[in-house]
């Protein structure tokens, strides 16, 4: 490769010593510098075939100044490094203009293999920069598997390029399919979801595709399909592995023939939508079993990205429970905090459920245990499945026997086996106290949705959440 002028701004002396030698020794010349104004002033002069440059400088941010360095001299190559590794960083750099984004700590191989393919390959103009990107974190975790998720979704938000998402359950799916709509190319139009497992088979194509009045029995008008209510946006097909054959091979002609047909129709309606699928199966199984079309699954197996599970990025734990204690908290709940050695042994659970499972524990430890900071004992006993004060049942007992085993215990605590006066009432009210705040926190402080889930009115509800002291913090979804 020809040798080529390397530009290195980076405020940590010791991360430019390296870069310098480790390009130098391929041959380039490598200018080094601790300073945002400096390499800007290079820029400007001229210099360099390739810029290097690390986000957070003492005298400006190094994602402000890609716009400016596009615009002098938009062949210039930036690549970026940042120990602030989030999606939103990964995404800001691809927005702005950065040829690719390598989070720290990196493999020095990995970087100098970066230079080689940013050297070799031009430039490509970026969609416009979107204004004011929101500052928030769509997704959690800045593990090295989440690192490289991060990466690969930057690269996807100015494409439209199908996408399919595969992961256990609980990994986060529709959390991805939503970030990849709210900062792609179509986050002006609709995200729409459709869980293909939720679906009656009879009822998919309709679901899809919409339908026209007399199409079929009970068609008494025209319904809206869900490639209609996407127009311009993002159609997230969920579970697509359960999908029926005969709903896959109208997928199919969708995707070849860029068009479909309402049930019942005769117009064809152009589908402008970018289509992201996501399942948990095996989809390579299911074809080898002919459950699933094989030349379907490679329409939708452009871009695959697999989730890990929870216990391949155990390192981030503690912060998906900072983000679910907060959840918790703007929900309605009370603030918790847990000890050291609680988060630790979070860290040393299998999680079959992911992070859905760690979501939950979370909820219920906030609804249920009134200390304020939550310990080892209370995590243990939450893990064995011994907690909520012994009323969720196991597998082999009922609701009722839990109940009754649970109302031994106060009986049994008086010499006389005679609890005191009131006894009803108080049982209710540990048994309903539980069950509010469960709900409540279920439905995020939703009180029309818990009422819902509940089967109460919703004046009875805070009627009895007044009774109970429950706060709720109204409007918080």
């Amino acid at each position: 490769m020809t040798p080529a002028t390397i530009l290195v701004a980076d405020d940590d002396r010791a991360i430019r010593t390296v870069l310098g030698q480790a390009l130098g020794r391929l041959g380039h010349d490598v200018r080094t510098t601790g300073h945002a104004a400096t390499l800007w002033r290079w820029v400007e002069e001229g210099s360099g075939d390739l810029v290097i440059t690390d986000v957070v400088m003492p005298d400006e941010n190094g994602l402000d100044l890609i716009p400016r360095i596009r615009k002098i001299r938009p062949s210039l190559r930036v690549i970026v490094m940042s120990a602030q590794n989030t999606l939103l960083t990964a995404v800001k750099a691809a927005e702005r203009g950065a040829f690719d984004y390598l989070p720290k700590p990196f493999d020095l191989r990995e970087l100098v293999g970066l230079v080689e393919r940013a050297l070799r390959h031009p430039i490509s103009v970026p969609a416009a920069e979107q204004a004011g990107t929101e500052e928030r974190l769509p997704i959690i975790g800045r593990s090295p598997a989440m690192q490289e998720i991060y990466r690969i979704l930057a690269r996807l938000m100015a494409t439209d390029l199908t996408v399919m998402i595969s992961g256990e359950s609980g990994t986060g799916k529709e959390l991805v399919a939503k970030a990849l709509h709210d900062y792609g190319k179509r986050r002006s139009g609709p995200f729409v979801a459709i869980n293909m497992a939720a679906i009656p088979r009879e009822l998919i194509e309709s679901e899809l595709f919409g339908h026209e009045r007399g199409a079929f029995t009970g068609a008494t008008a025209r319904s809206v399909g869900r490639f209609e209510q996407a127009v311009g946006g993002t159609l997230f097909l969920d579970e697509i592995g359960d999908m029926p054959l005969e709903a896959q091979t109208r997928l199919l002609r969708v995707l070849q023939n860029g068009e479909y047909l309402p049930v019942g129709g005769r117009t064809p309606i152009r589908a402008d939508v970018r289509i992201i699928a996501a399942t948990h199966r095996d989809l390579h199984q299911l074809v080898r079993q002919g459950l699933f079309r094989e030349d379907l699954f490679y329409r939708l197996n452009v871009v695959p990205i697999r989730l890990p599970a929870l216990r391949e990025r155990v390192e981030d734990v503690p912060e998906l429970v900072v983000h679910f204690l907060a959840e918790a908290v703007a929900a309605g709940l009370p603030a918790k905090t847990l000890e050291l050695s609680a988060l630790e042994r979070l860290k040393r659970h299998p999680w079959h459920g992911n992070v859905r499972e760690l979501e939950n524990l979370i909820r219920r430890l906030t609804a249920l245990y009134p200390q304020e900071t939550i310990g080892l004992d209370v995590i243990e006993t939450e893990l064995a499945g011994t907690g909520l004060a012994e009323l969720v049942p196991n597998r082999a007992e009922s609701l009722g026997e839990a109940v009754e085993r649970h109302l031994r215990g106060y009986f049994a605590a008086h010499r006389d086996g005679v609890p005191s006066a009131g006894l009803y009432d108080r049982v209710l009210r540990e048994i309903e106290r539980p069950l509010l705040q469960l709900s409540l926190a279920a439905t995020r402080g939703n009180q029309i949705r818990a009422a819902e889930l509940l089967g109460l009115n919703r004046n009875t509800l805070r009627k009895k959440l007044r009774e109970l002291d429950i706060e709720v913090v109204r409007g918080v979804r």
